[in-house]
């Protein structure tokens, strides 16, 4: 098939792409062309690459008619953060495509009421990203299940792989929280450190795209969790980190308010954003109805990610 990737360069597309090439499948990847994959990979030779800038387009109502000229059968779109961004795909792709795929995000949801979370949990969501997430889900099923429009929803949870820092133990970004366990150092945790993240390797959710549409029938109109099989609380995650560098942690707990005091203003944004969702989501359905199965745990992935800082060493210990 023709498939188009819109914003295929990025965490998942690095390994997206090969998987579809290798699958025989003709890929057409529409980016702004200011960055490479994550990863070198022999597939792209193959890859017909086309420079735009989304957001002028879409403001110019150009970008629908664009990605309707190159004549795709499948799109997968993993840089769609608007709902009016969505619904000019819609309108331009109707009846000309065999297949759409969505990429979401487990935070449609917002907090955490039952854990695992699965896909019938009703939609909560608070901040800008989970909102606009929440609607653009909302309308492509919609219009998938009045036969409308052929879509496809995936939720990835936090995206980890090498190349860019994880999520880390105190739920932020700062890669030097790693350094302070393989240190043996002090970690202050807000709370109690018993909120949760929920990561998910970009492989994995590469994996989960590629099984969408190989399972047309069964993905058609549904929205699936695409995470590791298992949350981790932040305690349990900085005790694991800890271990794999051969340390025993040593943890301090901090009300939230005087534990914001302790990083910087993004870093507590950051944090505060993880751990209002706390995010532990079932990946049942996408087992039963696709076949998804993430080859790693959230400790792999994280794990797999740190030792790339270690190695091109962006953080040293």
């Amino acid at each position: 098939m023709r498939i188009v990737v819109i914003g295929g360069v990025g965490h998942v597309g690095t390994y997206l792409v090969p998987w579809l090439v290798e699958a025989g499948h003709e890929v057409i990847v529409i980016s702004r062309g200011q960055r490479q994959p994550y990863q070198p990979h022999a597939a792209w030779r193959r890859v017909q690459m086309v420079v735009a800038d989304r957001v002028a387009e879409d403001a110019a109502d150009v970008f629908g008619r664009r990605v309707r000229d190159l004549k795709p059968d499948v799109v997968v779109d993993m840089i769609c953060f608007r709902p009016e961004s969505a619904r000019q795909l819609v309108e331009a792709l109707a009846g000309q495509v065999q297949h759409f795929l969505h990429c979401g995000t487990i935070w449609v949801h917002g907090p955490t009421v039952q854990a695992p979370t699965d896909e019938t949990q009703p939609r909560r969501p608070f901040g800008e990203y989970g909102i606009n997430k929440a609607a653009i889900e909302a309308y492509l099923l919609e219009q998938a299940r009045r036969g409308n429009f052929p879509a496809t929803v995936l939720h990835p949870g936090h995206i980890v792989g090498p190349g860019w820092a994880p999520l880390n133990p105190a739920g932020h970004f700062n890669p030097q929280v790693f350094v302070t366990l393989a240190r043996g150092e002090e970690l202050a945790l807000p709370n109690l450190g018993m909120e949760t993240v929920h990561h998910v390797h970009a492989d994995d959710v590469a994996q989960a795209f590629c099984q969408a549409i190989s399972h047309w029938s069964t993905s058609v109109g549904e929205s699936f969790h695409v995470v590791s099989p298992a949350a981790l609380s932040l305690r349990g995650y900085a005790e694991a980190m800890a271990n794999w560098f051969g340390q025993e942690a040593r943890l301090r707990y901090l009300p939230w308010e005087e534990w914001r005091q302790t990083v910087t203003a993004e870093e507590a944004q950051a944090t505060w954003d993880h751990i209002a969702h706390s995010p532990n989501c079932s990946i049942a359905k996408a087992r039963r109805l696709l076949g998804y199965a993430p080859r790693y745990s959230s400790l792999q992935a994280v794990q797999e990610a740190v030792a790339w800082l270690l190695d091109r060493r962006v953080i040293t210990i």
